[in-house]
Parts: structure tokens; sequence; C-alpha cells
């Protein structure tokens, strides 16, 4: 079997879906591994490292495609909608696409994947079981994400962040805030906390307690009824405007006390849900900032326009956009290994199996045979 990985070709994207160090498990697998010629070079990973560890490299993508029985990418058609419109000529029927596909934000790119015939697995519809963690692509970019956006806090604040006993007096620690303590928001709460702040979070699940305590975060609890705050995948669900509303209203003081706000709040499918708006960050101290990892799905900022930096009297408003690609050495390396786990779950005696009582290969199965055959896409299919 040939896994075939070609260059990313959505804007802006550094990261490649295998890394050279990731061969040797494919190749347990009983895999090879062909790879467009320069897929990995703006992640740092020459053609060189990838030959010399035995993949085939120098290929061309019209190459990769005919040679390849799965091909995998981190970025394929559907979260890629514009640039990737030119594989789906190059697919072919029962050819095998693992990748992500945001079927849940665009499921009309789901129906023209199905039309090439292609079976893909979309790897955001992971379900959340403790044997599928370790394909779980969502929580690893996340982590990127969280830890990325923080070093980029960081820097844009007009303050140093840990206490410092200095000659000419003492610093006082930087208050961050952090909304929203899924992954990407434990993961801000702990580098900030490495780097020396104090840190305040928010979620409107009252669980996650627990988990930005242990890390050494105060965990603010706002007197809302929260309801039904988390769906049975464990994500936080949509609430509705009247909630959002007396959240904003409460948090108003919350965020005028931080140097730093870093808000993570995102919902499947879904538009992020505001949840700061202009007038409080007018309200923050000039030199102050927020980094909204919300941008590219509307932004828990209405003040957010994402890929962009505003300056709100005085007040930086960030809203970076795929912002693990930033970091995309590492970022390619946890993706490489989630792609693996994944593979190796459906290949057997070298063959793709497609088992389909297991909840994992279910649940991510976008398109095969034709069709739309995830559940949950042809719902909102059915909606249009």
């Amino acid at each position: 079997m040939i896994v075939g990985v070609p260059t990313e070709t959505y804007p802006g994207e550094r990261r490649v879906a295998i890394v050279p160090n990731a061969l040797s498990l494919f190749e347990k697998l009983g895999v090879e591994v062909c790879i467009e010629a320069g897929a990995g070079s703006r992640a740092g990973f020459p053609d060189e490292d990838y030959a010399a560890r035995g993949a085939t490299t120098g290929l061309s993508r019209a190459e990769v495609f005919e040679r390849a029985d799965v091909v995998a990418q981190v970025r394929g058609f559907g979260a890629n909608p514009e640039e990737g419109r030119a594989d789906l000529e190059r697919f072919r029927s029962g050819q095998v696409l693992v990748s992500t596909l945001d079927p849940l934000g665009n499921p009309q790119g789901a129906n023209e994947l199905a039309k090439t015939g292609v079976v893909s697995f979309a790897l955001e519809l992971l379900p959340r079981i403790s044997r599928a963690q370790s394909m779980d692509v969502l929580s690893s970019m996340a982590t990127v994400a969280g830890y990325h956006a923080t070093l980029l806090a960081a820097t844009s604040t007009s303050t140093m962040w840990p206490l410092l006993m200095t000659a000419a007096g003492t610093i006082t620690p930087a208050k961050v805030l952090v909304v929203g303590a899924g992954v990407a928001g434990l993961q801000a709460i702990a580098t900030a906390r490495r780097l020396g702040a104090v840190v305040d979070a928010y979620d409107v699940r009252p669980a996650a307690r627990e988990q930005v305590e242990s890390l050494g975060g105060n965990f603010i609890e706002l007197e809302l009824d929260t309801g039904d705050s988390e769906d049975s995948g464990g994500y936080a669900q949509a609430m509705d405007e009247s909630f959002y509303e007396r959240q904003r209203e409460m948090m108003t003081q919350i965020v005028a006390a931080a140097d730093a706000v870093i808000t993570t709040a995102a919902v499947p499918g879904r538009a992020a849900p505001v949840l700061v708006t202009e007038s409080m960050v007018r309200g923050m101290r000039p030199g102050s900032v927020l980094v909204d990892l919300a941008a590219e799905t509307g932004g828990n900022c209405d003040a957010t326009v994402a890929g962009e930096t505003r300056d709100l009297d005085g007040v930086s408003v960030i809203g970076p956009t795929n912002v693990p690609s930033a970091v995309p050495a590492d970022a390619s390396n946890m993706y490489a290994r989630n792609v693996h786990s994944f593979l190796a779950n459906l290949i057997e005696d070298g063959n793709v199996s497609l088992d389909k009582d297991d909840p994992i290969v279910q649940e991510t199965t976008l398109t095969r045979d034709g069709s739309v055959t995830n559940d949950r896409v042809k719902e909102l299919l059915a909606g249009d």
C-alpha cells in the first residue's frame, strides 16, 4: 500500500501531513510513502530527509495522486475550498483520503468530494473516546495554537509578564485572562503561568475548574445558569443569545483588569460565540492586548478582524488565522503521528479495512461510493 503526501496548497499553510521521523512508523504498517517534491520544505523537512528514511521523493503532484492508494493531507478539499478544488479531478473512485475537511463548516464541500468516488475520512469527526486520543488532530493542533497565542500576547503587551525584583524596583506580574478552557485554553494557561503571569480563566463548563486549577490558574465562576453546557463529545455547546448577553455584562470588569485576554471558545460547525465586545476592549488599559483564537470562525470578540491586528484606544486586538501553521515543524510532527495512529486502526493485512462497527470508522467516514455517508453532515445538507 502506498500513502501519498502532496504539498499543502491552502494559502500560508506550512505544515505537511507526514514528516521524515514518522516514516519508520508507517514502514511497520507495511506502508510505502511517496512525497511531492518540496512538500515538507516549508516545515523544515527537505526532500533529502524523506529519501534518507526510505520515502519516494521528487514526484509531481499528479504522480503522487496516481500512485497513492491513500492520500494524506492537512487541509483537503472542504478545509481548502478554493485552492483544493484543483485536486478533485485527481482523485479516483475507491481511493482513500485522510485529512481535515471541515465537513461541519462546509458540508457542500463533502457533496463535491463524494462525486469523485473517493472514500474520505474527516479527522475532525473523530469520536471523543479513549481509543481515539492518539488520533485527535483537533487536540494536537489546539495545543500548538494555545501555546503560540500566549507567546503572541506576551510579545504584544507593553509589560513584562513575570514578577521581577530589580534595582529599579519591583515589576508586578501581568494579569492574563483566558476565556475557554478547552485544550487550547489549558495550554494557554500553562504557558502563561510558565512565563510568570497571574492567570484567570473562565469556561461555561463548571467541570473545567479542576483542570484550570491544576495548572495554577484561578477559575472564574459567574452566577449563570449553564444548563447543558457540554455535548456528548465533551465540547462546549452553543447557548442562546440571552445567556451570552448576561455573560458579557458580568465579564466587563474582569476583562478591564487584564493586561492580556486570550479567547479560545469554539463550537464545532458553528460561528464562534461573541464573549467580548468592542466596548469591553476599549475599557482595557492602553498597551494591553486581546488575542482571539476563534478569529477564523467569526471571533469571540466583535472587534476582531481575521488575519489583522486592530488598535482600539491603544489596545491591540489580534485575529490570527491558521495558528498551528506558525509552528510548522512540531505541528507537523504531531499531525503525522495522529495520521499514523488513524491508519494503524484502519489497515489490516496491507489493505484498508472499513469496519462499520468501529465507532472511529463509522463517525469519521465522510464519503463513500459516491455519497456523503456521515449522518451529521447529511443533516446539515438536508437543512440547506
